[in-house]
């Protein structure tokens, strides 16, 4: 019971412990939080009403989606890191300073309700970056690492990397840990944590999206962990092409043909190649050819 509590919350408290439906309970939680005393003594209270009050909702959310054909999932692409972490763990943050996207950013909890997909331009590629809502908050989407190639574990203290970590132990990608907020950091503690990290074999980058200190390294970090490499296409007497074909390591020329149309590998006449992987420039080679990051390849139709 709160202290003191008037008799309208005390009622609002009984229909509460009442209700049978989620609505009802919402409809309760909202009455307890606008009767209830707004003073420091009810500071916990508040915050275990709201969190109790974001939970209910969320249940509610997934009662609604259950009764509904559920909504188009995130198409995959070549390349796909999602966020991870706590709340206020710069999540966001992050996101806005790599991407297209202006997600909202507060310093309350669980700001970030739905997955949030942006695109972030590096080499001269696409990569998918994905914010998965706060991994303690109810809005947390467990399919969506599932698909991802890279987990960036976003964190501002050591203490939360174990518990985030085994959160994440199914998981088979590939972790990269970002300690966020670098700027509010002596360069003393900054040096401890990546000797701490250093000495665990972590995989890791320190960062301030207020400062950009590290940005540009987890870009790098972060491209250069996909292990993808990259293949422009040219046709005869012309440019290669501005973007590059995203492929596994040790593909071939027929990968190529083939993720540029099914089926298209079988009307090639003539192949020729530049880059890393030819002899000379402009070599002919077969559809079996395995190729090389920044080879340009160019096609001849039957």
């Amino acid at each position: 019971m709160p202290i003191n509590a008037s008799p309208h919350y005390l009622k609002a408290e009984a229909e509460y412990l009442q209700a049978k439906t989620t609505e009802q309970k919402i409809a309760c939680l909202k009455r307890m939080l606008a009767l209830a005393p707004k003073h420091k003594g009810s500071e916990n209270l508040l915050k275990q009403l709201k969190t109790r009050l974001a939970k209910l909702k969320y249940a509610k959310e997934k009662e609604s989606k259950s009764k509904k054909p559920s909504n188009r999932g995130i198409k995959k692409q070549d390349m796909q890191a999602v966020l991870i972490g706590k709340t206020n763990s710069g999540k966001s943050s992050i996101l806005k300073t790599l991407t297209n996207l202006s997600p909202e950013i507060a310093d309350y909890n669980f700001t970030t309700k739905n997955p949030l997909v942006g695109t972030l331009k590096y080499n001269e590629t696409n990569i998918q970056l994905i914010e998965n809502p706060a991994i303690d908050s109810p809005y947390y989407d467990k399919g969506i690492p599932h698909t991802a190639d890279i987990i960036l574990i976003t964190l501002t203290s050591l203490q939360e990397l174990s518990e985030l970590e085994q959160e994440l132990s199914q998981h088979p990608a590939k972790k990269i840990i970002v300690f966020t907020k670098s700027d509010l950091l002596s360069e003393k503690l900054k040096r401890k944590i990546s000797e701490t990290l250093k000495s665990k074999k972590k995989n890791f980058v320190l960062i301030s999206t207020k400062t950009f200190e590290g940005i540009n390294e987890l870009k790098e970090i972060l491209f250069q962990n996909f292990g993808k490499i990259r293949v422009y296409t040219k046709e005869p007497g012309k440019e290669k092409s501005p973007r590059p074909v995203i492929l596994e390591p040790k593909s071939t020329v027929k990968d190529v043909a083939e993720k540029i149309l099914k089926g298209f590998s079988k009307n090639i006449k003539e192949t020729k190649i530049w880059g890393p992987s030819s002899k000379f420039p402009g070599q002919k080679v077969g559809l079996s050819h395995k190729l090389k990051d920044l080879d340009i390849i160019e096609f001849k139709t039957k």
